[in-house]
Protein backbone atom coordinates (compact mmCIF):
# COMPACT_ATOMS: atom_id res chain seq x y z
CA UNK A 1 0.00 0.00 0.00
CA UNK A 2 1.05 3.25 -0.84
CA UNK A 3 1.43 6.28 1.25
CA UNK A 4 -1.32 8.09 -0.81
CA UNK A 5 -3.28 4.90 -0.49
CA UNK A 6 -2.71 5.30 3.64
CA UNK A 7 -3.28 8.61 4.02
CA UNK A 8 -5.14 10.16 1.50
CA UNK A 9 -3.98 13.88 0.35
CA UNK A 10 -3.90 14.86 4.06
CA UNK A 11 -3.35 18.20 5.43
CA UNK A 12 0.46 17.76 6.55
CA UNK A 13 0.12 19.84 9.54
CA UNK A 14 -2.59 17.01 10.55
CA UNK A 15 -0.51 14.48 9.91
CA UNK A 16 1.99 15.49 12.25
CA UNK A 17 -0.44 15.42 14.89
CA UNK A 18 -1.39 11.86 14.04
CA UNK A 19 2.69 11.25 14.09
CA UNK A 20 2.44 12.47 17.90
CA UNK A 21 -0.58 10.80 18.79
CA UNK A 22 -2.46 13.36 19.54
CA UNK A 23 -5.32 11.95 17.44
CA UNK A 24 -5.35 8.00 17.36
CA UNK A 25 -7.69 5.43 16.12
CA UNK A 26 -9.95 5.03 19.24
CA UNK A 27 -11.07 8.62 19.43
CA UNK A 28 -14.31 10.42 18.12
CA UNK A 29 -13.31 12.54 15.54
CA UNK A 30 -14.99 15.37 13.94
CA UNK A 31 -13.85 16.82 10.90
CA UNK A 32 -15.77 20.28 10.14
CA UNK A 33 -15.72 21.22 6.49
CA UNK A 34 -14.73 17.83 5.44
CA UNK A 35 -14.65 18.84 1.95
CA UNK A 36 -14.65 15.17 0.01
CA UNK A 37 -12.76 13.55 3.12
CA UNK A 38 -9.05 14.40 2.04
CA UNK A 39 -8.51 13.80 5.97
CA UNK A 40 -10.17 11.23 6.95
CA UNK A 41 -8.88 7.91 5.11
CA UNK A 42 -6.05 6.96 7.55
CA UNK A 43 -8.74 7.07 10.77
CA UNK A 44 -11.68 5.36 8.20
CA UNK A 45 -9.39 2.57 7.37
CA UNK A 46 -8.08 2.07 11.02
CA UNK A 47 -11.57 1.87 12.32
CA UNK A 48 -11.98 5.49 14.34
CA UNK A 49 -15.57 6.71 15.13
CA UNK A 50 -15.45 9.35 12.18
CA UNK A 51 -17.89 11.87 11.44
CA UNK A 52 -18.07 15.43 9.02
CA UNK A 53 -20.15 18.46 7.94
CA UNK A 54 -19.56 20.42 4.95
CA UNK A 55 -21.71 23.33 3.38
CA UNK A 56 -21.71 21.44 0.82
CA UNK A 57 -23.79 19.14 -0.29
CA UNK A 58 -21.43 17.47 -3.19
CA UNK A 59 -18.68 17.18 -1.07
CA UNK A 60 -21.05 15.81 1.94
CA UNK A 61 -21.97 12.74 -0.73
CA UNK A 62 -18.07 12.36 -2.10
CA UNK A 63 -17.21 11.39 1.74
CA UNK A 64 -20.13 8.91 2.59
CA UNK A 65 -18.93 7.13 -0.63
CA UNK A 66 -15.35 7.42 0.58
CA UNK A 67 -16.55 6.05 3.96
CA UNK A 68 -18.45 3.20 2.60
CA UNK A 69 -15.59 2.05 0.65
CA UNK A 70 -12.73 2.21 3.63
CA UNK A 71 -15.55 2.07 6.27
CA UNK A 72 -18.46 0.06 5.40
CA UNK A 73 -20.01 0.10 9.17
CA UNK A 74 -19.84 3.83 9.84
CA UNK A 75 -23.20 5.16 9.20
CA UNK A 76 -24.08 7.66 6.55
CA UNK A 77 -25.14 9.95 9.36
CA UNK A 78 -22.31 10.59 10.56
CA UNK A 79 -21.40 12.81 7.57
CA UNK A 80 -23.70 15.68 7.11
CA UNK A 81 -24.75 19.24 5.37
CA UNK A 82 -24.70 21.69 7.85
CA UNK A 83 -23.00 25.20 8.68
CA UNK A 84 -19.82 25.07 11.37
CA UNK A 85 -21.74 28.11 13.77
CA UNK A 86 -24.98 25.84 13.84
CA UNK A 87 -23.86 22.16 14.26
CA UNK A 88 -26.15 19.61 15.19
CA UNK A 89 -24.71 17.36 17.35
CA UNK A 90 -24.59 16.95 21.16
CA UNK A 91 -22.48 18.86 23.46
CA UNK A 92 -18.53 17.44 24.68
CA UNK A 93 -19.44 14.26 21.46
CA UNK A 94 -15.96 14.54 20.13
CA UNK A 95 -12.73 13.95 21.33
CA UNK A 96 -10.72 15.89 18.18
CA UNK A 97 -12.40 18.61 15.99
CA UNK A 98 -10.57 19.16 13.23
CA UNK A 99 -11.03 22.43 10.88
CA UNK A 100 -8.74 22.48 8.06
CA UNK A 101 -8.70 25.52 6.04
CA UNK A 102 -12.59 26.65 6.37
CA UNK A 103 -12.54 29.18 8.98
CA UNK A 104 -10.87 31.76 7.07
CA UNK A 105 -14.26 31.99 4.91
CA UNK A 106 -15.94 34.12 7.95
CA UNK A 107 -17.83 36.81 6.71
CA UNK A 108 -16.89 38.65 9.85
CA UNK A 109 -15.72 38.67 13.46
CA UNK A 110 -19.19 37.72 15.17
CA UNK A 111 -19.26 34.56 12.64
CA UNK A 112 -15.84 33.68 13.13
CA UNK A 113 -16.56 33.51 16.86
CA UNK A 114 -19.87 31.30 16.21
CA UNK A 115 -17.99 29.10 14.27
CA UNK A 116 -15.06 28.53 16.75
CA UNK A 117 -17.64 28.63 19.55
CA UNK A 118 -19.61 25.30 17.75
CA UNK A 119 -16.70 23.55 17.86
CA UNK A 120 -15.16 23.97 21.71
CA UNK A 121 -18.73 23.29 22.10
CA UNK A 122 -18.83 19.37 20.57
CA UNK A 123 -15.42 19.18 22.14
CA UNK A 124 -15.32 16.96 25.11
CA UNK A 125 -13.42 18.44 28.47
CA UNK A 126 -9.75 17.39 27.65
CA UNK A 127 -10.21 17.42 24.04
CA UNK A 128 -7.93 18.13 20.92
CA UNK A 129 -9.09 21.17 18.63
CA UNK A 130 -6.56 21.36 15.05
CA UNK A 131 -7.50 24.51 13.05
CA UNK A 132 -5.26 26.03 10.47
CA UNK A 133 -6.92 29.20 8.86
CA UNK A 134 -5.38 32.38 6.52
CA UNK A 135 -3.87 34.89 8.85
CA UNK A 136 -1.92 38.79 8.82
CA UNK A 137 1.24 36.98 9.93
CA UNK A 138 3.89 38.07 8.29
CA UNK A 139 2.10 39.90 5.24
CA UNK A 140 0.88 42.11 7.42
CA UNK A 141 1.65 45.11 4.90
CA UNK A 142 0.39 43.79 1.90
CA UNK A 143 -2.79 42.51 2.47
CA UNK A 144 -6.05 44.73 1.33
CA UNK A 145 -8.84 45.05 3.70
CA UNK A 146 -12.38 44.80 2.29
CA UNK A 147 -14.43 45.13 5.57
CA UNK A 148 -15.58 43.25 8.33
CA UNK A 149 -12.07 41.51 9.14
CA UNK A 150 -11.80 40.46 5.85
CA UNK A 151 -8.67 41.05 3.25
CA UNK A 152 -7.90 40.37 -1.07
CA UNK A 153 -4.47 39.02 -0.51
CA UNK A 154 -1.64 38.72 -2.88
CA UNK A 155 -2.45 35.60 -4.14
CA UNK A 156 -6.04 37.37 -5.33
CA UNK A 157 -8.26 35.40 -3.03
CA UNK A 158 -10.72 37.29 -0.59
CA UNK A 159 -10.12 35.88 3.26
CA UNK A 160 -11.48 36.39 6.92
CA UNK A 161 -7.63 37.25 8.17
CA UNK A 162 -6.69 36.70 11.78
CA UNK A 163 -3.62 38.09 14.10
CA UNK A 164 -1.99 36.66 16.40
CA UNK A 165 -3.57 38.77 18.82
CA UNK A 166 -6.74 37.54 18.49
CA UNK A 167 -6.16 33.99 18.16
CA UNK A 168 -4.38 34.02 21.57
CA UNK A 169 -7.28 36.47 22.53
CA UNK A 170 -9.28 34.17 21.42
CA UNK A 171 -7.41 30.78 23.42
CA UNK A 172 -7.93 33.04 26.84
CA UNK A 173 -11.81 33.16 26.33
CA UNK A 174 -12.24 29.52 25.71
CA UNK A 175 -9.63 29.16 28.70
CA UNK A 176 -8.14 26.97 26.22
CA UNK A 177 -4.29 25.94 26.12
CA UNK A 178 -2.27 25.93 23.07
CA UNK A 179 -1.07 22.56 21.88
CA UNK A 180 2.02 24.29 20.58
CA UNK A 181 3.15 27.69 19.60
CA UNK A 182 1.10 29.37 16.93
CA UNK A 183 3.08 28.26 13.42
CA UNK A 184 3.04 29.92 10.61
CA UNK A 185 3.94 28.96 6.71
CA UNK A 186 4.65 31.71 4.61
CA UNK A 187 3.89 30.80 1.09
CA UNK A 188 6.08 33.25 -0.89
CA UNK A 189 4.37 36.23 0.20
CA UNK A 190 0.90 35.05 -1.24
CA UNK A 191 -0.48 33.86 1.43
CA UNK A 192 0.22 32.95 5.04
CA UNK A 193 -1.58 30.09 6.78
CA UNK A 194 -1.46 29.82 10.89
CA UNK A 195 -1.96 26.25 12.82
CA UNK A 196 -3.88 26.96 15.92
CA UNK A 197 -4.03 24.20 18.19
CA UNK A 198 -5.62 23.61 21.57
CA UNK A 199 -6.17 21.27 24.44
CA UNK A 200 -9.80 22.02 26.35
CA UNK A 201 -9.67 21.58 29.61
CA UNK A 202 -10.49 18.03 31.65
Amino acid sequence: MTLTEQFGPIDIYLFDQLLRQRITTDMTVLDAGCGSGRNLVYLLQHGCRTYGVDADDRAVAATRELARRLSPSTPPDHFRTEPLDALSFADSLFDVVICSAVLHFADGREHFDRMVDELWRVLAPGGFLFTRLASSIGIEDVIIPIGSGRYRLPDGSDRYVVTEAQLLEKTGQLHGRLADPLKTTHVQGQRCMTTWCLWKPA
